[in-house]
């Protein structure tokens, strides 16, 4: 039942931009394997072969870490409303930090986030459907906006010092490129 394309087609397309929530995962060259979910206004997709996904402040930052070993990542969707399907893409992505030169120009792309830490610039080589038959359906109610608010009462400095805590090092201790020049100041 699965079928592959070598692009995002606009069918592909219009099923990404309508789901509230998509998934990611990556994996170093050793240690965990790491997919997490991601909501909010954080991607985009500019073409066939290109996603950007603009990275906010979390509990840990294992997808840098992961890439900087690794270059590979995959993006997963799937429906919780009437027509079933997941779609997956497949490829390699580029990390920027905020001290990047085309930092403000890709996130000029997404509403102004106080808490975004990082974008990373998908290069998708293959694109996968299947059926999604088995998932179940689910209500979607709302944006929740604690991480906002959460990054908004910290500031930049509790931003700064909160990445230099828990973003730095991903669970098997890669380092993820966050250091003191890919931070706010």
């Amino acid at each position: 039942m699965a079928k592959q394309f070598t692009e995002i087609e606009d069918a592909h397309r219009a099923f990404i931009e309508d789901q509230h929530i998509f998934f990611t995962g990556t994996a170093g060259a050793e240690g965990y394997v790491n997919v997490s979910p991601k909501g909010m206004d954080s991607l985009r997709v500019l073409g066939p072969n290109r996603i950007l996904w603009r990275n906010l402040t979390g509990s840990g930052n294992e997808t840098a870490g992961h890439l900087a070993q690794v270059n590979r990542i995959t993006l997963m969707w799937c429906s919780f409303t009437k027509r079933p399907l997941i779609l997956r893409c497949y490829g390699t992505a580029r990390v920027i930090h905020r001290n990047d030169p085309d930092w403000a120009a890709l996130n000029a792309e997404f509403p102004e986030e106080r808490g975004a830490r990082q974008i990373y610039d998908v290069a998708v080589e293959m694109v996968q459907t299947s059926c999604g038959y088995s998932i179940p359906f689910f209500d979607y109610v709302a944006e929740r906006d604690t991480l906002h608010k959460w990054a908004e009462t910290k500031g930049d400095d509790g931003l700064r010092d909160y990445w230099l805590e828990k973003n730095t090092r991903t669970l098997n201790g890669a380092e993820t490129g966050i250091a003191e020049g890919n931070i706010p100041t």
